[in-house]
């Protein structure tokens, strides 16, 4: 037994919760049957059943409630802080609830990790607080330009972390990452949207010329990098976690189309997005200097992803069933 104890919050999320699912199968060696809590306050994207048949304590709760962490965070290990508000098009909606979470409740966290003496946190982040890159690749010292206010309160958060790891000696680290995909994710976002959409015989959206490029990392990837950071990162520094796979928006839809069995008349072309970021591109050479690579292959992921997506028709939100879907 390795006695640890791991407390992860947003774990009932679509990252958050492949991460636990990861440490509670001993993928992770050094984290071998540590025990989980997870914290999360449930909001659309999170989901209960994300965590069924797992072994860990559920504590519903939000991350900007002082008194709950302070009862929540002792004895805990590693803190490893997955919950954010995440979508971009909501923060342009109404950014308010963006900076409570991503920026307060880090703050809260935070603090509440430094008065029980948490021996190690990690704070996941996003390659969006870096703004637009034309070419080239962000390293880890690239200046933060973010240019919605999802990417402002991300970036909030990220110089709270550093804030506190140089003013509070705080053993925080700090990773930063593509765009996830995988089961599990709220079709929000694009990738399982247009899954979603195609499954169902509904046409997608693409927007603007569909000539953004994003860089696609497979959930569990992603996860591996977190965990390598929390075992072996430095306090204070910044870790980038990059993927497999740099494609316009047009290419992704192609290859959607085609794993669907669907033509380009399945697509709508919409406006552009408000202060749609062009390219985002990350040097991840520092994280592979601490042995780190993908395991798992764009085409592997994908093929994947769709089959589950297939086999689950219960993640097909219908809009006449009462959730807000973006598009």
């Amino acid at each position: 037994m390795s006695g640890r104890r791991v407390l992860v919050t947003g774990g009932a999320g679509f990252i958050g919760s492949h991460y636990v699912r990861a440490v509670l199968a001993g993928d992770y060696s050094a984290y071998a049957d540590a025990e989980v809590t997870v914290l999360d306050k449930l909001t659309y994207a999170g989901n209960p059943a994300n965590l069924a048949d797992m072994r860990c304590e559920f504590v519903w709760g939000d991350l900007c409630d002082p008194e709950l962490l302070a009862k929540v965070v002792p004895g805990h290990d590693l803190v490893v802080n997955f919950a954010a508000e995440s979508h971009v098009d909501r923060s342009i909606a109404g950014a308010a609830d963006f900076v409570r979470t991503n920026v307060l409740g880090v703050q809260t966290l935070l603090q509440a990790c430094l008065e029980a003496g948490t021996s190690r946190i990690v704070q996941v982040s996003t390659d969006e607080v870096y703004g637009t890159i034309d070419s080239g690749s962000w390293d880890e010292d690239a200046a933060l330009r973010p240019r919605s206010p999802y990417a402002a309160s991300k970036a909030g958060g990220d110089l709270v972390a550093r804030a506190y790891a140089i003013t509070h000696s705080l053993p925080v680290s700090i990773t930063r990452c593509g765009n996830n995909y995988g089961p599990r994710q709220f079709p929000e976002k694009v990738i399982p949207l247009f899954i979603t959409r195609l499954l169902e015989g509904r046409k997608v959206p693409l927007y603007g010329d569909g000539g953004n490029v994003r860089d696609w990392v497979h959930v569990e990837d992603h996860c591996r990098g977190v965990q390598l950071v929390a075992e072996r990162g430095e306090p204070g520094e910044v870790y980038h976690i990059a993927g497999t796979a740099e494609l316009t928006n047009r290419e992704l839809t192609e290859r959607l189309l085609r794993a669907c069995g669907r033509d380009w008349d399945m697509v709508e072309y919409v406006a552009d997005r408000k202060g749609h970021d062009r390219r985002y591109s990350l040097d991840d050479s520092k994280l592979r200097g601490l042995g780190f690579a993908p395991r798992i292959s764009f085409d592997e992921g994908l093929a994947e992803t769709i089959r589950w997506y297939a086999d689950h028709a219960e993640w097909r939100i219908s809009p006449s069933a009462g959730q807000k879907r973006d598009y």
